[in-house]
């Protein structure tokens, strides 16, 4: 668990260095292709590294069946690379240290800007009939008296990551349009996880408001909503330096897949209430789904977006 408390002017000096960095090694990110085994494999022919952002404490259990299913239908074994922070993740997939990944929306177009060749497969919903993309939501102590984000001005704000689609740039912009300025008008700590940030808004104490997603929002019973904002799904993706047949199976496989799809392949770990709770099916998105998040890069001048 990554948990750090800085000020925005240097969390946006930190992602403009790292940035500069990427782009440096971008070169790597189609490393292997030398006609050995590996070519194209972040490790080696016989082996899927799968990244993930990492959002709570629950997520290696969340994504393990999922894991499961990859392995049995390709016939390989699929690592789980849960990186430090989001940054550690998008140098892993520029680096090309990763196969197959599930991000969160920024941390693709950041990783893509800086060189990472990834293609967006699909997003995971969590209810039959819904389309993909969740709520970026503004979050108080319950017995606060804060009622909008104009109220955050003056106080400790908790966001999730400077990399962060849910937890810091959907929350940067809506302060900016709610006339309070991120760099100046409040504390900013950033908790490392949605649901840290959760645990210490409701503690009331290191931050007074702050930012996470639905999902883990709805855990807590310390904490109350006072604006939400939905954001585009968060993608799976598919390197691009992986050999085109592997490429176009896992895209087929994790494209549009149902829960049920999965526990009928013989994947026993999918059918427990804990998965449920998570996944319910995927569903295609493209690299245009993320128009808004470029847009909105632009509009903050965010640091993180850049190339």
């Amino acid at each position: 668990m990554i948990t750090r408390t800085t000020t925005s002017a240097f969390a946006l000096l930190g992602a403009a260095a790292l940035a500069i960095g990427l782009s440096a090694c971008s070169g790597t990110a189609s490393a292997g292709e030398s006609g050995d085994d590996a070519a194209g494999f972040a490790v080696d022919a016989n082996t899927l590294v799968f990244g993930v952002v990492p959002d709570s404490v629950d997520t290696e259990t969340n994504y393990q069946p999922l894991l499961d299913y990859l392995a049995q239908e390709t016939g390989k074994t699929v690592e789980y690379h849960e990186s430090t922070d989001y940054a550690a993740l998008i140098e892993a997939a520029v680096a090309g240290k990763i196969d197959v990944a599930s991000f969160s929306g920024f941390t693709y177009v950041t990783a893509t800007n800086n060189g990472a060749e990834l293609t967006p497969i699909s997003s995971i919903v969590t209810a039959e009939g819904q389309e993909p993309g969740y709520y970026s939501q503004a979050i108080v102590p319950a017995s606060s008296g804060i009622t909008d984000l104009a109220g955050f001005a003056g106080k400790k704000v908790c966001f999730v990551d400077p990399s962060s689609t849910s937890g810091y740039l959907f929350p940067t912009y809506n302060l900016l349009e709610a006339g309070v300025d991120p760099e100046q008008d409040i504390t900013p700590v950033f908790a490392g996880k949605h649901d840290v940030s959760v645990s210490k808004v409701g503690e009331g104490v290191e931050c007074e408001a702050g930012f996470a997603e639905d999902s883990e929002v709805a855990k807590s019973d310390q904490v109350k909503v006072v604006a939400e904002t939905m954001v585009p799904g968060a993608p799976i993706v598919v390197s691009n330096s992986l050999p085109a047949e592997l490429k176009t199976q896992i895209t087929e496989l994790l494209g549009e897949v149902t829960i049920d799809d999965i526990i009928a392949s013989g994947v026993k770990s999918a059918d427990s209430d804990g998965f449920r709770s998570v996944f319910f099916e995927t569903k295609p998105v493209d690299d245009a789904y993320y128009d808004t998040i470029r847009d909105i890069c632009k509009k903050t001048n965010a640091e993180q977006c850049q190339g």
